[in-house]
């Protein structure tokens, strides 16, 4: 088959469910988060289903917001991903293992050790998620007192992927010959020191380990700005959007297809992957009244404090009565704080309280329904070129999960758009992804 005759599918964890109240749901495990033995039970559940790949978010700092909202977060305790990785690499055989990593707040000599020892473990199923990280408390846990502008961090990311990458060069694929007999472990003839002097790094090298099997692992990359849009058109194989109209996604679709061409790129070497929460019920009505519930549960607290987070400000200083103020762009997500006034306008949103109601809980992509209409949605979206595929956010662990792997993706499988078996054994080969050159050899 082509690329286009199939999707790709994700499985997003934040660290486990998307929804701010998800952990609350009547069934769902509260602790999730931090339950390996439940983190083992979904990775294995989406390897069975032939995922390309689980994929974990992370924060490196409590939420940005008050305590009253804070106190009500699930997101306040998880694994550090790359732990939580390595470990389910050992449990799982084929499904690929994506983990976030910040290039605001740490090493690209790190980075690149890091993911390069995830990808030799998992025999070639690691991705880098990369972020910038937008949360001030992020900056005070790191030394800083406030984030970096919007733009630097974003030219500081574009040359940490180049070293990043630069250092997964660092050896020709059989520069470890391990020859006993003469007693020569590698050849030198095959090892690149990257020497590299930078506006914002200086790193020598070479990295301390093997090329990675794939080469370079997975880069995935999320930004909607145009700084965000250009570091992923330029670097990410996997560009994760969160659209929330057709139309916006075949918009965004083009757009990074045509900036990965105009970088050098084939465009078939960049998949756009639409972040979507899927609620799946025996009837429509079943479906919505799971997904009105899941908002009744998230307190008034937290919608404030959601809100504030997606908008960079403090939303508690005004009227929950009252209207939106302008408020001025922040160092924080701008694409965030864009989506929350994008669906304020357009669904006739007035009042502080009413907002945060709407985003409190989840506020991107959804889909709805019934199974069968689901894979209708899903199969309309890719056809429709609004995406390659969907990083699907699942609303609470365990039965959101099964749900759709039980019940939807069989359908997929039916219509012969979605895979029924792995065919090659690298993430990069699940997403159709060429294996990097090495630039240097």
């Amino acid at each position: 088959m082509t690329e286009r005759e199939q999707m790709n599918l994700l499985a997003f964890f934040r660290p486990t469910t998307i929804h701010t109240a998800g952990w609350r749901f009547p069934g769902a495990n509260p602790r999730a988060n931090f339950d390996l033995a439940e983190l083992t039970r979904a990775a294995i559940k989406l390897e069975e289903a032939c995922f390309d790949a689980l994929f974990m978010a992370d924060h490196l700092a409590l939420l940005n917001m008050p305590i009253d909202g804070l106190k009500r977060s699930h997101t306040a305790t998880s694994f550090e991903p790359l732990t939580l990785l390595s470990a389910l690499s050992s449990m799982t055989r084929r499904i690929g293992l994506v983990a976030t990593g910040s290039t605001t707040y740490d090493e690209p000599f790190h980075i690149a050790r890091r993911f390069a020892s995830l990808d030799h473990l998992s025999a070639g199923r690691a991705g880098w998620n990369i972020v910038t990280t937008a949360n001030p408390e992020a900056a005070r846990n790191f030394g800083f007192e406030d984030l970096l502008g919007h733009d630097e961090r974003y030219d500081l990311a574009r040359e940490f992927v180049h070293v990043v990458t630069g250092l997964w060069d660092s050896w020709q694929d059989d520069a470890f010959v391990c020859d006993a007999e003469e007693g020569v472990f590698f050849d030198p003839r095959k090892m690149h020191v990257l020497d590299h002097h930078g506006r914002f790094f200086d790193v020598k090298g070479p990295l301390n380990i093997a090329r990675p099997p794939q080469g370079w692992p997975v880069l995935v990359q999320a930004g909607a700005s145009p700084a965000g849009m250009r570091l992923a058109a330029e670097s990410a194989d996997v560009v994760f959007t969160a659209q929330t109209t057709l139309e916006g996604a075949q918009s965004f679709y083009r757009d990074i297809k045509r900036q990965a061409l105009a970088a050098g790129r084939a465009n078939t070497q960049c998949k756009v992957m639409l972040g979507t929460l899927v609620v799946v019920g025996r009837t429509e009505e079943e479906a919505r009244e799971k997904r009105a519930m899941m908002d009744r549960l998230v307190h008034t607290d937290s919608a404030l404090a959601s809100l504030s987070v997606a908008l960079g400000h403090d939303m508690s200083m005004f009227d929950p009565n009252g209207p939106l103020p302008d408020l001025p762009r922040t160092n924080q997500g701008v694409s965030s704080q864009q989506r929350v006034l994008d669906i304020a306008r357009r669904e006739g949103l007035t009042t502080i309280r009413d907002i945060a109601r709407r985003v409190g809980g989840y506020f991107g992509h959804e889909v709805v329904g019934t199974a069968e209409q689901v894979a209708e949605q899903f199969a309309y979206w890719f056809g429709a070129q609004a995406c390659d595929g969907f990083i699907v956010m699942f609303p609470y662990l365990p039965q959101g999960l099964d749900d759709f792997v039980d019940h939807v993706v069989p359908i997929l499988q039916a219509r012969g758009i979605f895979r029924a078996r792995y065919e090659g054994s690298t993430l990069r080969e699940h997403l159709g992804l060429n294996r990097p050159a090495n630039r240097y050899f």
